[in-house]
């Protein structure tokens, strides 16, 4: 088949996704917000989150407004490959930032809806919530394969270039988008976290009063942080990986079947692979229904059968599309697809065994919490890093699966081994595009967790009954472990779509220089990157973390001011300054998040001028397999405390 007439595909699943979202929302705006009480309470939630964003994203800005200018005057010399490429790392950005942004709206919009709706019945709780997450999932999906089409017929009928020019020029909207995903989760994080501890130890440690009690002063902002950290940062992270793991196997496939003259085959098919994510996620999001007074495991249950279904009816259509694309000799990249959906689905259900309160894991930990703080911090830290085996053991057998049945061999002997490398490579690829291609619906469960604990903090601050504060709290329980979950998903595809960058990176690279790397361990200056690299994520780790300490301290001294100068707060008869603990958290968040992303930016720069492109792939690689299991061992540790 002539492929490159038909990247009109990737168009339509776009507006699917965008018209599922719009349905969605209505659906949600529909829902009354409750009493006067909720709504203000709401509101306040909303203004501080819209607060903190257009801060953030004014900041990010300037940064973006000196790297854009750097790539045009690298343009302007004839140092990059198209003047396409600055515009096309700014429109990353933009849009990564948009669906941020969006999933916010809808998180801070449906919060006090869920709660009202939980008086209703736990089910009707449950529904309005992963409604607002799914317009968060699909409003990614669907502003990427946008995004990606409408660059595709400006590069290819605007511009008229061939497919590999189109997937290189391509591959930096990637760069823009995961550099806008970089300030937006360490920034988000920081706000989240300092918010969080903040009003835990002052308001649950020292004056004794419930979580989410009005009379916090950081109650507020704590629920602001939920939305900007784990719905707006998450929201620019997943796009990011997302349309990363589609444009590294459109350069993958353009380098590896250019001479076949299938290249435009092998870029169409993950981008049709995706557009059936879709299809499939918005069949598999009309199985979330449960009854009520359900328990944990079976909310899980109902939240699984979704997303099982859709990526079972993903793997199905994915054979004759295979077929159809790439032809019967190459139907070994349907086995590749296959690896990268099945890993998916694993690595939810391990991190969901290490973080649900229905399994042994967890419930061991709770039981260490008889004999002392010692005890559950030893406990959350031996069950963090034993989780990290069976992702790292999944993502593993997913990338020999893929390379293999794609066509990939291990024997340098063979005759035709360059070729064979190469799709290999691009069944690792299309394994990354397999697993994120039902991320419709894993990101509407990860994004309803925030609002099921926004909905909690509502009808604790409203007064509303014990009935649907246990509602609430189910569906917040449920939450922390659909947030967990959603965190592991995330982790192990972006661990497959930074390795397909990566190589996708040196066959660029080893194209300009017309030579080929020598990347041994041999070689002194990769061993060094390699080092740098696995430091480079105890480093980072260490500064977000400082980050999040400072941030804290000073909400802490905020509230107990206020507790102290400002009388009747603990009696109720006077209100806190909310807006004061929002404001320091912003400032906070804002502050901290700019040394930590840039030294993620500028050390592989240094790097590569000082030690060669060589030690620039072992810092790469180095801070790739540490950062993955760092991040599976702080995520699941943090879930299951």
């Amino acid at each position: 088949m002539n492929a490159q007439n038909d990247f009109w595909i990737g168009l339509a699943g776009a507006l699917a996704a965008l018209a599922f979202v719009f349905a969605q929302r209505r659906k949600v705006l529909r829902c009354s917000e409750g009493t006067e009480r909720m709504a203000h309470i709401a509101a306040a939630i909303r203004k501080g989150a819209n607060a903190y964003l257009r801060r953030q994203y004014s900041t990010v800005a300037r940064i973006f407004v000196v790297v854009f200018a750097l790539l045009l005057l690298l343009a302007a010399f004839g140092q990059l490959e198209s003047w396409f490429i600055p515009f096309a790392f700014l429109t990353g950005g933009c849009w990564s930032a948009l669906s941020g942004f969006v999933g916010m709206r809808i998180a801070t919009s449906a919060n006090a809806r869920t709660a009202n709706a939980s008086h209703e019945s736990l089910n009707r709780g449950l529904n309005v919530a992963f409604s607002s997450g799914a317009v968060m999932g699909f409003t990614v999906v669907g502003l990427g394969l946008l995004d990606i089409s409408i660059w595709f017929h400006i590069l290819r009928y605007g511009a008229q270039l061939d497919a590999p020019a189109i997937a290189h020029t391509m591959v930096m909207f990637g760069m823009g988008a995961s550099f806008m995903a970089l300030f937006a989760r360490v920034g988000g994080g920081i706000f989240t976290k300092a918010a969080d501890v903040g009003a835990d130890l002052v308001g649950k440690v020292e004056a004794g009063i419930p979580e989410d009690d009005p009379r916090n002063p950081a109650t507020i902002a704590d629920n602001v942080g939920d939305n900007v950290g784990d719905v707006a940062g998450m929201g620019a992270d997943l796009y990011e990986s997302y349309v990363g793991s589609i444009l590294a196997a459109f350069a993958l496939g353009a380098a590896a079947y250019n001479e076949s003259g299938l290249a435009w085959n092998a870029m169409l098919l993950p981008l049709a692979i995706a557009v059936v994510g879709v299809l499939c996620s918005i069949a598999g999001s009309f199985l979330i229904r449960t009854r009520e007074n359900a328990g944990q495991k079976e909310l899980l249950g109902t939240l699984r059968r979704g997303t099982y279904s859709a990526a079972l009816l993903s793997a199905i259509a994915a054979a004759p599309l295979t077929f159809f694309i790439l032809g019967w000799q190459n139907i070994g990249v349907y086995l590749a697809i296959l690896a990268g959906l099945v890993a998916g689905c694993a690595i939810g259900y391990f991190t969901e065994r290490y973080t649900s309160a229905s399994y042994a894991p967890t419930r061991t930990l709770a039981d260490a919490t008889e004999t002392g703080a010692g005890t559950t911090v030893i406990g959350g830290l031996s069950l963090g890093m034993k989780s990290t085996a069976a992702p790292v053991l999944i993502v593993g057998a997913a990338i020999i699966l893929s390379f293999l049945a794609a066509g990939g061999t291990l024997s340098t002997d063979a005759a035709d081994y360059t070729i064979r490398f190469d799709r290999g490579l691009y069944g690792i690829g299309v394994a990354a595009v397999g697993m994120l291609s039902t991320l419709g619906i894993t990101l509407a469960t990860d994004a309803y967790g925030p609002v099921a604990d926004n909905a909690g903090g509502i009808a604790e601050m409203s007064g509303l009954g014990e009935e649907v504060r246990s509602r609430t709290d189910a569906l917040d329980a449920l939450g922390n472990t659909t947030a967990a979950t959603g965190k592991g998903f995330a982790i192990g595809s972006a661990a497959l779509t930074a390795l397909a960058l990566l190589v996708s990176y040196v066959d660029v690279v080893e194209d300009q220089v017309q030579f080929t790397l020598d990347l041994s361990l041999t070689n002194p200056a990769v061993l060094v990157g390699l080092f740098i690299g696995a430091m480079l994520t105890f480093l980072f780790a260490a500064m977000t973390m400082s980050g999040v300490q400072r941030a804290a301290q000073s909400i802490v001294q905020e509230v107990r001011r206020q507790f102290r100068e400002i009388s009747g707060i603990m009696e109720g008869t006077a209100q806190p300054d909310y807006a004061a603990c929002v404001d320091l958290c912003t400032k906070g968040a804002l502050h901290e998040m700019i040394l930590p992303s840039l030294l993620a930016v500028i050390v592989p720069v240094v790097t590569g001028i000082l030690l060669g492109v060589e030690a620039v792939v072992g810092l790469l690689c180095g801070v790739t397999v540490t950062g993955f299991l760092m991040a599976v061992f702080m995520s699941n540790a943090g879930g299951a405390w």
